[in-house]
């Protein structure tokens, strides 16, 4: 609310007015941004995949070059997930 004194606001009316009009974009914006970046990191922990290790993305690759056959790779995948705590 603006209180008009006379023929017009002086000049601390003013920078009042901006300060607030510039704090409260600001923070509107903050808590956008935040909210973003949060539903962001609910929606990959809610999908229920776990993240992929280097062991097991390298182990993917010696399987696609044919180094190791399917049930090798079955069989290290599952040492490899076992020794995680």
């Amino acid at each position: 609310m603006v209180f008009w004194y006379g023929d017009g606001m002086n000049g601390w009316g003013w920078f009042a007015i901006s300060a607030g009009t510039v704090l409260f974009w600001g923070l509107l914006i903050i808590v956008a941004v935040m909210l973003f970046r949060t539903g962001g990191r609910d929606a990959e922990r809610s999908s229920g995949s776990r993240p992929v290790t280097l062991a097991e993305r390298i182990l993917g690759e010696r399987l696609a070059r044919g180094e190791i056959d399917e049930e090798e790779y079955r069989r290290r995948l599952t040492a490899l997930r076992s020794g995680e705590p």
